[in-house]
């Protein structure tokens, strides 16, 4: 009797490669955000693909440190905040959780802006007489939603909506590039390392943006979650290396598209989402505007989904406690994020420009975040055989020097602004 040859479920295949990749899922979605897409919108437009080298060093040095995090994670079994705090005292852990948390809250500001203009200009593209000042609705509708899966969800469903989110937001904007790309040219010259025109306010917010230390503290409490241990030690360093090039593809694909727009056009720098689509729209259509439209608001949508909750899993963490969706402090903290997330809607701020000045509030955390792992990776009484090693020490020492140059270019670039 021959035996009958099952074919897989589709959805049995979805779940395996989401066990197998969901934490770097969630570290991308966490990351590439609008803040993300506005940096590379606004540096492509400006400068072409010269800041290509800053992205690229700060998704490498974003991989190394995810591999840190990953690896104590997994070895120890515990999580940073906790482990900051027993090993560091606690004036340095709540010190870091208090920064991280206040700089995505700060971020929030810019995200729930430019999602919420997004959607308004997707609707513009077929319905041309709908009112501009529904945004706030929009931003209040996008809001409920969010907050209603965070309080009826846990981490299974929220790895699975960030999955859909990242998905879409990758493909969209990879999609673009078909129809307007820079040349071979630029591309090169923008592995040239420079800061053109002296714009270290830029330089800062790329590295704020994708070298982003929420990403590698919310990382042991994934992994953790998932249940991974020392077994899947190798899996881990995978998914730390497949989620660090999946974040240069997906933000250099952005600046890409900008700068694509800008040569063909030869128009102005882009200072808003209605420039790139007025920009886009005569070159390709309305197809391409919507397209670009979809990456943006799920980008926006990936990133404003744990930055809600990176409140009370923090507070969780610190107290060496599970992440629990249905406590109270849970739902309350996450919906002060989001009565935060209104504001540049109420006030009717400019979200690209507070989008890029808040990410520059991230690079300032940077040091301290790299330093304490380091010391981690490095105690034998922690980490036994699994102890970082020379490359791993030599990638750790170059992040930690380039958090200092960036947050030097923060400073600057604030110290400008305010003079």
């Amino acid at each position: 009797m021959k035996r009958k040859i099952q074919t897989p479920c589709p959805s049995n295949v979805f779940h395996k490669i989401l066990s197998a990749v969901g934490p770097g899922i969630f570290c991308v979605g966490y990351t590439i955000g609008t803040g993300s897409v506005t940096s590379m919108i606004v540096a492509g437009s400006e400068h072409g693909m010269k800041l290509l080298w800053v992205l690229g060093l700060s998704c490498f040095f974003s991989g190394v440190l995810m591999e840190a995090y990953g690896r104590f994670a997994i070895v120890t079994g515990r999580t940073s905040i906790s482990s900051f705090r027993n090993e560091f005292g606690k004036k340095i852990a709540i010190f870091v959780l208090i920064m991280v948390v206040l700089g995505q809250w700060c971020c929030l500001l810019g995200l729930v802006g430019l999602s919420s203009h997004a959607i308004v200009e997707g609707i513009q593209l077929v319905w041309t007489t709908i009112d501009p000042k529904i945004t706030f609705f929009v931003a209040i509708i996008m809001l409920g939603v969010v907050y209603c899966c965070l309080w009826f969800g846990n981490y299974k469903r929220f790895e699975t909506i960030l999955v859909l989110f990242v998905s879409l937001m990758g493909l969209s904007f990879l999609l673009s590039l078909f129809f307007v790309h820079p040349t071979a040219v630029q591309i090169a010259e923008g592995f040239v390392p420079t800061i053109p025109k002296g714009d270290y306010l830029l330089a800062a917010a790329f590295v704020g943006t994708t070298m982003a230390a929420p990403t590698f503290i919310v990382r042991p409490i994934l992994l953790t979650t998932k249940g991974w241990t020392r077994r899947e030690y190798p899996i881990q360093t995978r998914d730390a290396i497949v989620s660090a090039v999946f974040m240069f593809i997906v933000s250099a694909s952005i600046m890409a598209c900008a700068t694509g727009s800008i040569l063909n056009m030869g128009g102005e720098p882009i200072r808003s989402i209605s420039d790139m689509i007025a920009t886009l729209k005569p070159l390709a259509g309305n197809l391409a505007a919507a397209i670009f439209l979809v990456g943006v608001v799920c980008a926006g949508l990936s990133s404003i989904f744990p930055i809600l909750i990176v409140a009370p899993i923090l507070l969780a963490d610190y107290r060496s406690e599970t992440m629990m969706p249905q406590k109270t402090e849970f739902r309350l903290l996450a919906l002060v994020a989001c009565l935060i997330g209104l504001a540049v809607p109420i006030f009717g701020a400019n979200p690209i420009y507070v989008q890029v000045l808040t990410q520059v509030s991230q690079v300032f955390i940077l040091p301290i975040v790299i330093g304490g792992i380091t010391i981690l990776v490095n105690r034998r009484s922690l980490m036994g055989e699994y102890r970082a090693g020379w490359l791993l020490n030599f990638g750790l020492a170059a992040s930690f020097l380039f958090s200092l140059l960036i947050s030097y270019c923060g400073i600057v670039a604030i110290w400008n602004l305010l003079r």
